[in-house]
């Protein structure tokens, strides 16, 4: 029997946080409130949970800094929410490491949908490598960087790279497609779960972090024009 997940979720307006429970609750997860993004941080220091749903604008601290304070300590999912229909929001809420960004109002069935999507991927790949431990799992090495697929790890020269599931389902995704060209929409739909549901700037945004985090490492995501992308060796 797996084990229930637990989420906790920050928004000052107690309605959108009781609907959202609500919802997560009926799904078999087990669920916490707070109307800060303070208490939350603080009951995340005390005990980690398995997902993180951040209101953007809240009282003290906003979403943007719960979710650079929740990434220097963790790689837990992240889903923004904002009242605000703006491409800076969602370019600062992805560029901070968040997974996903909701704008409000929004389907509470949507929400709970983009929770499942990021945990069945999660479970997946968990799933995948538990019965092969008897095989040797496939290695895929790019430049300086290695996929440990067993540990959910992209290594840089045996040091892990702190990618967040996002990151890493698309850094594999890449990896294993190394030398393809990759589409947007492919990866929308294999790495989010998604396909026209999520937008395509989500993979750029994504994609902008990755390159950060592989400067050095002898690999790069080059951007194929009205495509996608393609990871390669740097020579």
């Amino acid at each position: 029997m797996s084990e229930v997940k637990r989420i906790y979720i920050a928004d000052d307006d107690e309605n959108i946080r009781q609907v959202i429970k609500t919802f997560l609750s009926s799904g078999g997860y087990e669920v916490e409130d707070f109307q800060t993004g303070d208490l939350l941080l603080e009951r995340f220091r005390e005990a980690a949970c398995d997902l993180v749903i951040l209101d953007v604008m809240m009282p003290g601290s906003d979403g943007f800094t719960i979710c650079t304070e929740l990434r220097k300590m963790s790689t837990v999912p992240i889903i923004m929410l904002t009242a605000r229909d703006s491409e800076n929001d969602y370019a600062i809420g992805l560029g901070l490491g968040s997974d996903d960004y909701i704008t409000k109002p929004f389907s509470a069935m949507s929400l709970l949908m983009r929770v499942r999507a990021i945990f069945r991927r999660i479970d997946f790949e968990s799933r995948k490598q538990r019965p092969a431990q008897t095989d040797e799992p496939e290695v895929v090495t790019v430049g300086r960087i290695t996929l440990d697929e067993s540990g959910r790890h992209v290594l840089h020269e045996g040091t892990p790279l702190p990618l967040t599931p996002t990151e890493y389902e698309l850094m594999r995704y890449l990896m294993l497609h190394v030398g393809q060209a990759v589409s947007r929409e492919e990866l929308l739909n294999e790495v989010w779960g998604f396909e026209t549901a999520v937008e395509t700037r989500a993979t750029d945004d994504t994609v902008r972090r990755l390159r950060r985090k592989l400067e050095g490492c002898g690999a790069a995501i080059e951007s194929v024009w009205g495509f996608g992308f393609r990871l390669e060796e740097e020579r």
